[in-house]
């Protein structure tokens, strides 16, 4: 069975309400990126960063996947598909996707600032108090700036392995994550959805453009995928 790379970001889940990493002035929903996503941020105000992350998490409850998460998942009826994915949120497992690999970790999981192998399912609000089983204060399963992105080496190995790439969400611009395209075998087809793609991208081997949102360009991927 071919196997399908799926490279997604914060513009497939946006169509379900969830708002995208940041805007063009480096914000995050009003916050500067740097005071809620980077150990300096939270070394200075961590009741901030608990709080900003226990928004985003009951915003993340209220949501539901839309039609791009749907098709994906869809697509493993028919295809060996890995997604590899910049969000934080749940929404293509709870689409039915069974392989998905988060770069930049899980807003419903905690981990221990003690020992960062301590990770542990959390949808309520995460406060100061709450602790591990060391007794050393639980900080969101994130990766912030200036942070090791761990799956990183899994990742670039299941791009190398790849007959199709689905690049969707994301304007492959954050780095280490924007260089995944790059491990691809020679020849390897890239299906770019974007419904204002840049030229960065124009220059790959192999592309195809649909130059649409998330939510009408996967279903039309995913079609082109089944049939060839």
């Amino acid at each position: 069975m071919r196997k399908v790379i799926v490279l997604s970001g914060a513009g497939v889940s946006a169509e379900s309400g969830l708002k995208t990493f940041r805007d063009a002035g480096g914000l995050w929903e009003g916050y500067d990126v740097m005071e809620v996503a980077s150990p300096q941020g939270w070394d200075n105000n961590m009741e901030l960063v608990l709080d900003f992350y226990n928004q985003r998490r009951r915003q993340l409850l209220k949501a539901k996947p839309n039609r791009a998460h749907l098709a994906l998942a869809k697509l493993e009826k028919h295809r060996d598909v890995t997604i590899i994915t910049q969000n934080i949120d749940d929404l293509h497992e709870r689409a039915g996707s069974s392989e998905v690999i988060h770069l930049h970790g899980e807003l419903l999981k905690a981990r221990s600032t003690f020992d960062h192998d301590l990770v542990y399912d959390w949808r309520g609000d995460l406060n100061p108090g709450d602790l591990c089983e060391h007794n050393h204060q639980l900080r969101p399963h994130v990766v912030w700036f200036g942070e090791a992105v761990p799956m990183m080496e899994t990742a670039i190995e299941k791009v190398q392995k790849a007959d199709d790439i689905i690049i969707v969400g994301t304007s492959m611009q954050v780095y280490p994550a924007a260089g995944l395209v790059n491990y691809r075998q020679p020849g390897t087809p890239v299906y770019f959805i974007d419904p204002n793609p840049s030229l960065r991208e124009s220059h790959l081997p192999n592309l195809n453009i649909i130059r649409q949102s998330a939510t009408i360009g996967v279903p039309i991927a995913v079609e082109r995928l089944i049939r060839s």
